[in-house]
């Protein structure tokens, strides 16, 4: 214990997590750690995903309101879900338990971009957070933290938290100490400019703090991340990534990136993020930076052959095989990688004042560049907008990566009109799927749509050229074009379609 707590006056709050569960109320909001499934706390959710049971089981009513940095992991959001015990939950998240009860309208849930939470909290906007239960490696001799492999909203919660948990997590290596850079921004009135200028910059501290009286409990863990299954590259992924350095080569082309450096890289997660990242590599750039919320696998790679020399994120989102590579290279990665707290490695002003080149996935984009991040045919909640909309409406240059298709080829992924709009066609400059790019800035809606049929898949795009023709020519077809009532139901057609042909 002594090896990982090094100040005595957290020594007496160490409990287990059973006794630390009995200390949460029904009603209490928490503010979890966790960004991506990495950084999150395991054992104490789990007690008291146990605890919502039991009490259930006696006719007691018991729920939370839950707050997190991104998703988190089964045994947080899955089991609590599972147990009934989230009355609230905001933001992103995949667990596919906790969506269902969402997307049935038993969980209330708020969708939100990850800069804006941590201000808006603090701001009083959610009510107060009574409890923050929050995943550390060790605790110093001066009673600092030692994050472990995300920071999210970490530090918020441990400010504005009434009460706090720690959860040790000794499976984390003690190397993980001095990957962190702690900085926060006082509200307005008294915010002030971040003064970071680069990606490569430090402008806080390495470790999180916490007034000690108020830590409640310190609970020991051994757990894992969330270990993340990305899909191997296949063809489409790998044309896509082909796409997108083609696009990049073309700006530096044309003098609007700098030749052979780019511009700071921001890349969501997947398989497609990954592809695009092998692309940066096959094309030969060395020494870019990135400046993104999640590092996954493909950025390792980047960083261990050269092409990525500086990447700067809110977490870590590795597979099995690169947690292994990560945790025995660690003191390597250090110099190449630092972990920021999510408001500012998500913040609009950064984002904009550094330049960044912004990638993201996307469900669907209408043929005018309205792109949909969430809800699935406009009302089923997926996950949540995440970062996206911090990065496509602040970048220098916003890419929206798709595969042309989903559900085997039934439905378009371009559609008429998107059936949920997260980033309007204003925020939205170039889409990229396997079979080109249309570049959107500086184009008519008409000369959108237009770009936007080239790069559907094959099968769709006679009907999409016919929806936008018979919608251009009505008597008064307007500035953007539709066909309202057609396009509302363009996915139900094709889905009907498809599944005749079968």
């Amino acid at each position: 214990m002594q090896k990982r707590v090094k100040n005595d006056k957290f020594l007496s709050k160490i409990m287990s997590a059973e006794a630390a569960a009995e200390l949460i109320n029904h009603g209490d909001s928490i503010g979890f750690s966790g960004f991506v499934g990495a950084g999150v706390p395991i054992v104490v959710p789990k007690a008291i995903a146990e605890r919502a049971k039991k009490l259930h089981a006696e006719g007691k009513e018991f729920q939370i309101r839950s707050f997190t940095g991104a998703s988190t992991d089964l045994d947080l959001d899955g089991a609590l879900a599972e147990a009934d015990a989230i009355a609230f939950r905001t933001p992103f998240s995949t667990d596919p338990t906790l969506r269902k009860k969402i997307n049935a309208g038993e969980v209330a849930y708020t969708d939100i971009h990850l800069s804006s939470l941590a201000p808006q909290v603090k701001a009083g906007f959610f009510g107060k957070i009574d409890v923050a239960i929050i995943e550390i490696s060790g605790i110093t001799e001066s009673g600092e933290l030692i994050p472990t492999t995300s920071l999210g909203n970490n530090q918020a919660w441990l400010d504005i938290a009434d009460k706090v948990i720690l959860e040790l997590n000794e499976f984390q290596p003690e190397e993980l100490e001095g990957l962190h850079d702690v900085y926060t921004n006082p509200l307005p009135p008294h915010s002030k400019p971040i003064p970071l200028t680069s990606a490569r910059d430090r402008i806080g501290s390495k470790y999180m703090t916490v007034n000690p009286d108020k830590v409640i409990a310190v609970v020991f863990s051994s757990t894992p991340d969330r270990l993340n299954k990305f899909t191997p590259l296949d063809e489409i992924s790998i044309a896509i990534g082909d796409n997108v350095v083609k696009f990049l080569k073309g700006e530096e082309d044309a003098g609007r990136l700098p030749k052979g450096k780019l511009l700071p890289l921001q890349s969501g997660i997947g398989n497609v993020a990954n592809a695009v990242l092998a692309g940066l590599s096959r094309a030969g750039y060395k020494n870019l930076e990135c400046y993104s919320e999640v590092i996954q696998d493909g950025m390792l790679d980047l960083i261990k052959d050269g092409t990525v020399d500086l990447a700067s994120a809110a977490a870590l989102s590795l597979s099995p095989k690169a947690v292994e590579e990560f945790r025995q290279n660690v003191n390597f990665y250090k110099e190449h990688i630092i972990l920021r707290p999510q408001e500012i490695s998500n913040s609009p002003e950064l984002i904009r004042r550094l330049g960044v080149i912004a990638m993201n996935g996307m469900l669907e984009a209408d043929i005018y560049g309205n792109v949909n991040s969430t809800n699935v045919m406009g009302s089923q909640m997926m996950n949540g907008i995440g970062g996206s909309g911090d990065f496509a409406r602040n970048g220098y240059i916003s890419l929206f990566l798709t595969p042309s298709t989903a559900k085997n080829g039934a439905i378009s992924a371009i559609v008429p009109f998107a059936s949920h709009i997260d980033h309007t066609e204003h925020d939205t400059m170039v889409i990229v799927t396997e079979y080109g790019f249309a570049d959107l800035r500086g184009c008519s809606p008409r000369e959108r749509a237009k770009r936007m049929i080239e790069i559907a898949h094959p099968d769709f795009r006679e009907e999409l050229r016919s929806y936008f023709e018979r919608a251009c020519a009505q008597e008064k077809p307007g500035h953007t074009p539709h066909l309202l009532a057609e396009a509302l139901s363009w996915h139900d057609r094709f889905n009907k379609t498809k599944n005749m042909k079968k």
